[in-house]
C-alpha cells in the first residue's frame, strides 16, 4: 500500500526534527557562541581584547587569547604570557619565557613582532642583546647599533648580575660582548629581534628601572607595547552598558554583543533577541495567524530568567514553526485535491 504525498510529507518532516535539534545544539556550543569573559586568571579583559575566539574585537583575536587562566600574545616566533594590561594608557607587558633576567639569564629565541599586528614597542623599551660574538653585526662601526652612552650603564648593571653565569659569562665580565640594541628600522611595529643573525646568546628587555636605576634587581622586565584603541566604539560602549561583551561572530565577523547567557545580540542585552536558523526563516508561512502564535510565543518565552540557556526556546520555537508550516502545507494541498 503507497503512502500519499501529504503522509510522506508529514513522515520526512517530524524525521527531520531530531537532526534540527542536534545541530542547533552543535552550534550552542561553538565558539562564535559561546560566553565570553571579563577575566583571564586575575587581569580584567576589557575592549579589544577577548577570552577567545569570537570576543574581543577579531583584528585583536589573532594575536590575544586565555588558554587555563593565562592571558597569551602569540606572534611568529612563539607565545608569550602577559602580565599586565594598563587600559588607560593603551600598554600590554610581555614576558618571554626564554628572556634573561638579572636573577636567571639563558640562551634566548628570537622576537617579532608582525607589521600588520595592531601594536608598536614603546619607546621606552630598551632591548639589550648578551654574549654576542667579537665578530656580531651588531658591533660594526659604521653602523652604530649599539648605544655606547647610557647604554654602557644598563651593560654593567646586567653583568654585574649572578645570572649571566647562566650564558657561560663570570660575574662582572668585561661589557665588550653585550650591546643596547638600536635597531636599524626602529622600535614600533614589524620589529625583528633575530639572536642567530646577530651573533647573541640571549636577550632581555627592559622596561622600567624602578627607584634605583643602579640596582638592576629592581629593574622592570618585560616587552612593554601599545596598542591601537580606536576600535572601541559607540556599539561596543552600549553594548557594555547593558552588561554585555564585544565580540564578533559570522563569516564576515561582524558586531556582536555577547550576553551572560551566550546569546548573541546585534546591539545590547536589553532587546536581545534568538536568531532562527535561516531556513526557518525563509520558511513561507501562509496565514497570518500563524506568525501572530510565534510573536506570542516568543514573547512569553522571552519573560524567562536571561541566565538560562536559550537553546530551549529556539528548539521549540523551530518546532513550532516548522509543524504550521506543515499545516499549511497540508491545507494547500487537500484544498488542490478537493479542486
Amino acid at each position: 500500500m503507497s503512502l500519499s504525498p501529504i503522509a510522506w510529507l508529514f513522515i520526512n518532516i517530524l524525521l527531520l526534527l531530531p537532526l534540527v535539534h542536534t545541530v542547533l545544539a552543535t552550534s550552542h556550543n561553538t565558539p562564535i557562541n559561546g560566553t565570553c569573559d571579563d577575566t583571564c586568571g586575575t587581569i580584567p579583559i576589557k575592549y579589544p581584547f577577548g577570552t577567545g575566539f569570537g570576543c574581543g574585537h577579531p583584528v585583536f583575536a589573532r594575536y590575544i587569547k586565555c588558554s587555563s587562566g593565562t592571558l597569551q600574545f602569540s606572534t611568529g616566533t612563539g607565545i608569550y604570557t602577559i602580565s599586565s594590561i594598563d587600559y588607560p594608557s593603551n600598554t600590554i607587558i610581555v614576558t618571554d619565557p626564554l628572556m634573561s633576567t638579572c636573577s636567571s639569564m639563558q640562551n634566548s629565541g628570537s622576537f617579532i613582532l608582525d607589521k600588520a599586528s595592531p601594536f608598536t614597542i614603546t619607546p621606552d623599551v630598551n632591548f639589550v642583546l648578551l654574549g654576542c660574538s667579537t665578530t656580531s653585526p651588531v658591533f660594526d662601526v659604521d653602523e652604530e647599533l649599539c648605544d655606547t652612552g647610557s647604554g654602557s650603564r644598563i651593560c654593567r648593571g646586567l653583568y654585574s648580575c649572578k645570572g649571566v653565569t647562566g650564558i657561560g659569562l663570570p660575574q662582572n665580565a668585561p661589557i665588550s660582548t653585550c650591546c643596547v640594541y638600536e635597531s636599524p628600522v626602529g622600535l614600533g611595529s614589524g620589529y625583528a629581534l633575530d639572536l642567530p643573525k646577530l651573533q647573541c646568546s640571549s636577550y632581555t628587555s627592559i622596561y622600567g628601572f624602578g627607584d634605583d636605576e643602579g640596582d638592576p634587581t629592581k629593574w622592570k622586565f618585560g616587552i612593554s607595547l601599545q596598542y591601537n584603541d580606536s576600535y572601541y566604539t559607540e556599539t561596543c560602549k552600549d553594548c557594555e552598558a547593558s552588561g554585555g561583551l564585544c565580540g564578533f561572530a559570522g563569516l564576515d565577523q561582524s558586531f556582536a554583543c555577547v550576553c551572560k547567557n551566550g546569546a548573541n545580540s546585534s546591539n545590547n542585552c536589553l532587546g536581545r533577541e534568538i536568531s532562527l536558523p535561516a531556513f526557518v526563516v525563509s520558511l513561507n508561512f501562509s496565514k497570518s495567524p500563524s506568525i501572530a502564535l510565534m510573536v506570542c510565543l516568543e514573547r512569553n518565552m522571552g519573560t524567562k530568567n536571561s541566565n538560562e540557556d536559550d537553546s530551549w526556546r529556539t528548539m521549540a520555537l523551530l518546532d513550532v514553526a516548522i509543524l504550521l508550516e506543515l499545516i499549511g502545507c497540508l491545507k494547500t494541498l487537500g484544498d488542490t485535491n478537493y479542486q
